[in-house]
């Protein structure tokens, strides 16, 4: 072994876009939004008869790390399109739990914002930025 190790030389990290910061902050609120919620509706037993409580703490649970997992690869096409598929569920969850359609009301909004508006921000950004300055 040598005594005199380099350290490796990192490679700089890509500027994540608007679109991907907004999503993945959106995502990552909206997670601990519905873990909490599926907590609540085990304690509360509000779910219709004949679907067991745990089942609110278990699919909370999963749909709060899926969205976890998610908002680190919005940068990409699927991971926009995987975050659609999770408002759609959390919207859908509202006809066990009516409660939960304010959820999907509040951040399906901001999930829309993020990802419509932003590329429309970015490009706007991009058309009054100087000609040699890179963004």
């Amino acid at each position: 072994m040598s005594a005199a190790r380099q350290p490796r030389q990192r490679r700089p990290r890509q500027k994540r876009s608007l679109t991907a910061q907004l999503a993945s902050v959106v995502l990552g609120f909206e997670a601990i939004i519905v873990f909490l919620g599926g907590l609540v509706i085990f304690g509360l037993k509000v779910l219709p008869a004949g679907i067991p409580d745990w089942v609110g703490i278990v699919a909370g649970t999963v749909v709060a790390v899926v969205m976890v997992a998610t908002a680190g690869f919005v940068h990409k096409p699927a991971g926009i399109a995987t975050g659609w598929v999770l408002q759609a569920i959390v919207a859908l969850s509202a006809f066990l739990v009516p409660a939960m359609l304010l959820i999907a009301l509040i951040f399906g909004g901001m999930w829309a914002y993020a990802t419509i508006q932003g590329p429309r921000i970015e490009a706007r950004t991009r058309a009054a930025a100087p000609e040699g300055e890179a963004q």
